[in-house]
């Protein structure tokens, strides 16, 4: 059993329940270990200056290039990279809603290049799993809020919904049970329960040291 904490990423395409499915988890992991050994964090942390800046863009309210706010969304995650590997080291389980896969799943439906998009993630903490809540753009589409955001469109989440498909073998060819795809069309509770099927298997079985992601991918170039 491993003494460091756990890290456990949710991703999904809009509307399809990870912000729920973080708090639920959350919560129950807090019950189990205390609030002190849990934290809860989303991406992108709109409160920060670089968040402010990704917050006005996601809402419409301003524009950037598609190279410039993918690149803010990347330093918004190495702002907090130091704290979540010292919170992993110092025992605490992070459960964190979005992570580096958003970035590159909707930027890549954008038309840049994978590879770029990857790039500047490379070196920031591994998670020891992530949960991809699978759901169809048309049935995301009918949930409530729907539409309120720059990319909550049906043929763009299509194409994210492709990219998410594409990191998920990727990361299965480095550790198989790293990535776990759950059906979010089903009813909340039945969701619910397949996410923390997946979370205990994982829980304290994790490599002592915290790995760096696509390392790899520097060996390829």
């Amino acid at each position: 059993m491993s003494a460091r904490g756990t890290f456990i990423v949710i991703e999904g395409l809009d509307r399809s329940g990870k912000s729920t499915q973080a708090g639920i988890i959350h919560k129950k992991l807090a019950e189990r270990f205390g609030d002190q050994r849990v934290k809860l964090i989303k991406f992108p942390d709109r409160t920060t200056p670089i968040g402010k800046m990704i917050d006005s863009y996601l809402r419409s309210q301003s524009d950037l290039d598609d190279q410039a706010i993918h690149l803010l969304f990347s330093a918004n995650r190495w702002e907090v990279a130091s704290s979540i590997l010292s919170d992993l080291q110092n025992g605490i389980t992070i459960v964190c809603d979005r992570y580096v896969y958003s970035g590159v799943a909707f930027s890549a439906s954008k038309g840049l290049s994978f590879d770029w998009c990857v790039a500047p993630d490379v070196g920031l903490p591994s998670p020891d799993v992530v949960l991809f809540l699978d759901i169809s753009p048309e049935a995301a589409k009918l949930r409530g809020g729907y539409g309120e955001e720059r990319y909550e469109k049906e043929e763009m989440q299509r194409r994210v919904r492709e990219n998410f498909k594409q990191l998920g073998k990727e990361q299965k060819t480095t550790k198989e049970e790293s990535w776990v795809e759950i059906d979010a069309g089903k009813g909340l509770a039945s969701v619910t329960e397949d996410v923390w099927t997946a979370v205990e298997k994982v829980m304290g079985q994790q490599a002592e040291d915290v790995q760096k992601l696509w390392m790899h991918r520097l060996k390829q170039s």
